[in-house]
């Protein structure tokens, strides 16, 4: 005879009460809680028994420093921008979780990642979402030879552990995760109680085998991963696909991994048969243009440099407040930065309408931007042209002052090997003795001031 308990949960943060109320007292969003009714069946109670069984007596604690470190070989994904994300490859017995916007070519990852995998390894991929046939046609599409990538098609969560214990797979991939159901638990498939529990059942079994598991997640409309935020915590790694889905260059990025680096970026191209890695991506994010409002910025992101072009337009306006719009940089970030210009180089900037862009539609955070973003405004603003070949790397400071920032060798030696001859860099930059950077002319400042006479010593253009 099963047991069965009613409680209630919050369907938005994933809060739990013993009766119902019409406002979450958690996250304050109403008429989301849910009652849910959790049935303990014999069956599952026999197998987590068996299968996590501890003489607790026999546990003691030992000091960390005589821990016997056990070695493992990371499993490659057979793309170098998908392991360079991942910090090298899947770890046996990790959990990730890679979300995205519908259609932004998450499964086409995934599954041509399994197929690669699948020569060398055993992988099981499960598709919860589409029927088994719905897949192969997908396949067929992305590749031409044979592969003994095992295919499972199933929502059940049961038989789903089941084939996994069965087949013991090295690798194996949720798509997603937000379609298992789990018969124990009486909410709809995609409620926080399903993902929870589903979740926490597969970290389980694959910290016990040793599989490595992807999990794929839906996000909401103001794109953030669904279900409840445990999720994120219970996973090793959480990755994220994103891209303009009407383009044709995609972004994965690392938001969270135990492995390795964090904010690490990955870029791909979605052609006709499939996704292709970009190797170079800083080709992407450079215009090639050579007009007003446009300077050049060296961002790093996670351990990858990246070479961008910021491009700014200034335009005077017949409306008492101007506009202020940025794309791939914060906002106010750029509010800051003409209040430091009109303060410090006396332009009339709240008279003008400014509006910022990144090429490439790469969002840049990061404050070594700084230098490049009030360049731009006042090339836009003067009207006049940049010197050519020349990265622009500093942190602008609200008295006006240039800070120097972090990583600035590995910018140098990026610039320098898409064929830029010069830098412009804050005064007391750091940089090492490496030999790389011998060919670059390079150009330390204090201010903003400076920094733009620099730059008209050195040739600004006029249109």
């Amino acid at each position: 005879m099963s047991k069965s308990s009613t409680f209630f949960v919050c369907q938005s943060c994933g809060a739990q009460t013993g009766q119902y109320f019409g406002r979450c007292s958690s996250c304050g969003d109403w008429n989301s809680i849910v009652e849910e009714i959790k049935r303990s069946s014999q069956k599952r109670q026999k197998t987590n028994k068996t299968e996590t069984f501890i003489d607790k007596s026999q546990k003691k604690s030992e000091p960390i420093s005589h821990l016997n470190t056990t070695a493992f070989s990371r499993i490659k994904s057979g793309y170098e921008e998908f392991d360079r994300v991942l910090g090298g490859g899947l770890v046996p017995g990790s959990l990730v979780l890679l979300g995205g916007d519908p259609g932004i070519g998450k499964s086409t990852l995934l599954l041509q990642s399994a197929t690669s995998i699948a020569k060398n390894e055993l992988v099981l991929y499960i598709s919860a979402e589409e029927s088994a046939q719905q897949v192969k046609l997908r396949w067929q599409r992305l590749h031409s030879d044979k592969s003994e990538l095992q295919l499972l098609a199933e929502t059940d969560l049961e038989t789903v552990l089941q084939e996994l214990e069965t087949i013991k797979p090295a690798v194996a991939i949720i798509d997603s995760i937000q379609a298992l159901n789990d018969d124990n638990i009486s909410s709809s498939p995609g409620s926080v109680a399903q993902v929870r529990e589903c979740s926490a059942a597969l970290q389980r079994l694959a910290k016990t085998q040793g599989t490595a598991l992807i999990l794929v997640g839906h996000v909401t409309k103001e794109g953030m991963l669904a279900g409840p935020k445990v999720l994120e915590h219970l996973v090793d790694a959480v990755l994220t696909f994103e891209g303009d889905r009407f383009a044709s260059h995609r972004i994965l990025r690392a938001v969270k991994n135990r492995y390795g680096a964090t904010f690490e970026l990955g870029v791909f191209e979605m052609r006709g048969k499939g996704l292709l890695e970009v190797l170079n991506p800083s080709e992407i994010f450079l215009s090639g243009d050579e007009a007003s409002g446009i300077s050049t910025i060296v961002a790093c992101e996670g351990t990858r440099s990246l070479v961008v072009d910021l491009q700014a337009l200034v335009n005077s306006t017949t409306y008492p407040s101007p506009r202020r719009t940025a794309t791939g940089v914060e906002n106010n970030r750029l509010h800051q930065i003409l209040a430091v210009l009109e303060k410090h180089l006396g332009l009339t900037l709240s008279r003008y309408d400014c509006y910022l862009a990144v090429a490439g539609g790469l969002e840049v955070e990061e404050p070594a931007a700084d230098l490049g973003i009030a360049a731009a405004i006042v090339s836009s603003f003067k009207d006049l042209k940049l010197p050519q070949r020349t990265v622009l790397i500093g942190e602008l400071g609200l008295g006006g002052q240039l800070r120097p920032v972090s990583q600035l060798t590995q910018r140098l030696q990026e610039a320098l090997k898409l064929g830029f001859k010069r830098a412009i860099i804050p005064t007391g930059s750091e940089i090492n003795n490496n030999q790389d950077c011998i060919n670059l002319e390079i150009h330390q400042v204090k201010n903003i001031s400076e920094a733009i006479t620099l730059l008209i010593d050195l040739g600004f253009e006029e249109i």
